[in-house]
């Protein structure tokens, strides 16, 4: 526990003179990026003084020009600062789009061009996440998404969101399916506390969706290329 309560010590110690002027800086220039830039180093700042320490396999097969879709299983809330922080170049997520209300946070989510998203299964609402989310593809900026939609419980990966899938078809952006283990154990479900360990994330080389015809057969093909693709790089006890 006092790991933990050293790690919220520093996160907020090292967050709030950032915000401050960060957003600041924003307000006046426009220019998001000093601000990214800060937001991912007390990232791995926190990292260090959490004890975890991340293993990337797989780097060369990002291409360099072009804004892709990072599709990853979700084992844990280390998740998403885990993968964010090894993706190099700017990288936006989804977010519920119920905390875009909040005063601070949903003007840093709205800065950074995070995509609104909402579980009500309405159409509509998933069209606009859709169209928002080409738009800020066609920035150059990457988007990851955990696939399964939640994290699982027992680090087996579960059915696949289709979501994803007709974003890609839409965008035509490649796919980089992430391997991601080593988290579960560091932090579970259910609970804050952050252990020490070693977080394996694993590019794999890019699925391409016009490979794939762009209706629901095309569809359900591209998400078993990538599910298959991200099996690869589990543990034997996590593939399913």
């Amino acid at each position: 526990m006092i790991r933990n309560s050293v790690l919220l010590v520093v996160i907020v110690a090292m967050a709030l003179p950032v915000a401050a002027v960060g957003f600041l800086w924003c307000l006046i220039t426009g220019d998001v990026m000093p601000l990214y830039r800060a937001s991912f180093f007390i990232v791995r700042v926190g990292f260090r003084v959490a004890g975890i320490r991340i293993q990337v396999v797989g780097l060369e097969h990002i291409p360099v020009d072009k804004a892709c879709i990072f599709m990853s299983n979700h084992v844990s809330n280390l998740d998403p600062p885990v993968l964010t922080s090894c993706i190099p170049g700017r990288v936006s997520v989804f977010y519920k789009k119920s905390l875009g209300k909040l005063p601070l946070l949903g003007y840093g989510m709205r800065l950074a061009e995070f995509v609104p998203v909402t579980r009500e299964g309405n159409v509509e609402a998933a069209q606009e996440s859709v169209r928002i989310a080409k738009a800020v593809l066609a920035k150059g900026i990457h988007i990851v998404t955990f696939v399964e939609g939640t994290r699982s419980r027992d680090g087996r990966l579960l059915p696949f969101k289709k979501g994803p899938f007709y974003l890609a078809q839409e965008s035509g952006a490649p796919c980089i399916p992430v391997s991601l283990s080593g988290t579960e154990d560091m932090m579970h479900k259910g609970s804050s506390r952050v252990l020490p360990g070693v977080a394996r994330v694993e590019f794999h080389a890019p699925v391409f969706p016009a490979s794939f015809s762009s209706d629901a057969e095309g569809r359900e093909a591209l998400m078993q290329a990538v599910r298959s693709s991200i099996a690869t790089g589990l543990p034997d006890q996590m593939r399913d």
